[in-house]
């Protein structure tokens, strides 16, 4: 489906795109991707989808002249991965609450949408699972 780019995808992008940039969801739309991350569907466990922009990378022209390859615009690159920004903004935004881990929904012109898997290690659905009890002490 994400690959061949169906339109009942694309028709979720155009309701994604009208909610803010971080929108808590009931449950995953990849939902093999988010199991095989550690999500259960149990209390203590949140997903939540998070929008991207894309681009932003462009340095102000200098005035003085100098070769083209030497003016310092074009070959900049992100130091982080678009996945690593959304994870970074989810966790400032949620900071009592673990990453589980997070995987690619969709991306268009403007925006990439991204699924983080987010666990509250102080719950006791969550102190009571040994296997995502293990995961977040390990990532933590």
């Amino acid at each position: 489906m994400l690959k061949e780019n169906s339109p009942e995808l694309r028709s979720r992008a155009v309701i994604w795109r009208r909610e803010n940039a971080v929108t808590r969801i009931e449950k995953p739309s990849r939902i093999q991707r988010a199991r095989r991350l550690g999500y259960k569907a149990k209390q203590g466990i949140i997903v939540v989808r998070m929008r991207v922009g894309v681009g932003g990378m462009r340095r102000r022209r200098p005035r003085g002249g100098r070769r083209p390859k030497h003016l310092g615009v074009t070959r900049i690159k992100a130091d982080v991965s678009m996945r690593q920004v959304a994870e970074n903004r989810i966790l400032q935004r949620y900071p009592n609450l673990n990453l589980l881990g997070s995987y690619f929904v969709y991306k268009d012109g403007r925006h990439h949408w991204f699924e983080i898997i987010l666990a509250d290690p102080s719950h006791p659905r969550i102190i009571q699972d040994k296997e995502i009890k293990g995961r977040i002490s390990v990532a933590a």
